[in-house]
């Protein structure tokens, strides 16, 4: 039996083998080296040594994990916009209104439920997204309970309290845009790996699992997709999810 980490890059899942894992760390700022090859970020210092950061998405030329996140980003304020037209379309002309007011229901409020920065700066935009986030959705229950009783007053409401609130929101739905790369770097997983006696990071999206494999449970395949930097020895199937299992990782001059 064999050890693997397994971890993700956006949909895929890949494998590799803990041997080869000294250590699993959190993202970090990077130093940039100007001179570097396009796939790695920087480097890093490790205990007493400083480490190349190779970067997966870019080795399997994928976009950017900060791109994915503007590109969520954008749709997640889209959406509260129109969770806004809605509201005011159900409180000022009695159109049902058919979205959740449960902050934890919508995406963005999943999103938030799910993340975690270690960054002190990028926390606190967090908590002030949260607490904001949350008021509108439960505002706007409070104002549909409202509007049942007394149309006017939520009316009134909504132009006031209501829109305020959605402003804050969206205020700092674009503060946290501009700085997806701390945001980026608060989910994103370093991996620090060794094999042949060189050491260097590798920047993942998410770790997932640490899987007991037997090597008969590898399958052989007809994928190409192996690189000068990347090879893999098959596919791995657990529990109907299929896993690229890697059999090394070579790091780039």
């Amino acid at each position: 039996m064999t050890d693997f980490i397994v971890f993700s890059v956006a949909k895929n899942r890949y494998a590799v083998s803990i041997e080869h894992i000294i250590r699993i760390v959190h993202g970090e700022n990077l130093t940039q080296v100007p001179t570097s090859h396009k796939y790695i970020d920087g480097i890093m210092s490790y205990e007493d040594s400083i480490v190349k950061v190779l970067n997966f998405r870019k080795l399997i030329e994928m976009k950017s994990y900060e791109v994915e996140l503007v590109e969520l980003f954008r749709r997640l304020k889209k959406e509260h916009i129109d969770w806004l037209d809605a509201l005011e379309d159900s409180l000022l002309r009695g159109v049902e209104f058919t979205k959740t007011v449960n902050p934890h229901h919508c995406e963005l409020g999943k999103w938030i439920d799910n993340f975690t920065s270690y960054d002190d700066d990028i926390a606190i935009l967090l908590n002030q997204l949260s607490d904001y986030h949350k008021q509108l959705h439960i505002k706007g229950g409070e104002l549909l309970d409202i509007s049942v009783q007394d149309k006017q007053k939520a009316k009134m409401l909504f132009e006031t309290e209501m829109q305020n609130t959605y402003k804050h929101t969206l205020g700092i739905i674009d503060s946290f845009m501009s700085q997806m790369d701390k945001v980026s770097n608060s989910l994103q997983k370093l991996l620090i790996y060794e094999s042949k006696e060189k050491i260097f990071a590798i920047k993942v999206d998410a770790i997932d699992d640490i899987a007991h494999v037997d090597a008969s449970q590898i399958m052989d395949t007809d994928d190409e997709s192996s690189s000068e930097f990347l090879e893999f020895s098959g596919v791995l199937d657990l529990n109907g999810v299929l896993i690229n299992v890697i059999s090394e990782l070579r790091l780039p001059k």
